[in-house]
């Protein structure tokens, strides 16, 4: 039986299927269904889980190469929000980039974990190291 780290198994056998280079999404509630990507959905009410929660269990044994977000994400979001989401992707590379770009990363990744997270554009693609 695990003890720590990330207990849930739907989780745990996604995880373990990404190799280096291979990405994960990390989406907000909003975010669209996906029928060709296996989706964890772990969204409980509002805000419970954040994609910052999620975040912060993976990265302790996932190696984060680098992380793409919407360029949106920095105008529509308030200063205390984007201080939130640069202290947990510091050391992370991150790249912004057009939401209809980054959709267009979405089909090429192992799976998506769907939080109920109600930040807008909070949705973050990461690239194993």
């Amino acid at each position: 039986m695990l003890k720590t780290g990330i207990l849930n198994p739907a989780i745990n056998s996604l995880l373990s299927r990404i190799r280096h280079t291979n990405t994960l999404v990390i989406a907000d509630r909003g975010f669209p269904f996906w029928p060709q990507l296996e989706t964890v959905d772990i969204s409980l009410v509002d805000d419970i889980p954040r994609v910052l929660d999620v975040l912060q269990a993976l990265s302790k044994n996932f190696v984060v190469a680098q992380v793409f977000m919407a360029e949106e994400f920095l105008s529509v979001n308030t200063p205390e929000t984007k201080a939130a989401f640069a202290a947990a992707l510091a050391g992370m590379p991150t790249v912004y980039e057009p939401h209809v770009i980054f959709k267009k990363r979405v089909p090429q990744a192992i799976g998506l974990i769907r939080t109920a997270d109600t930040v807008s554009y909070a949705n973050l693609i990461v690239e194993s190291g």
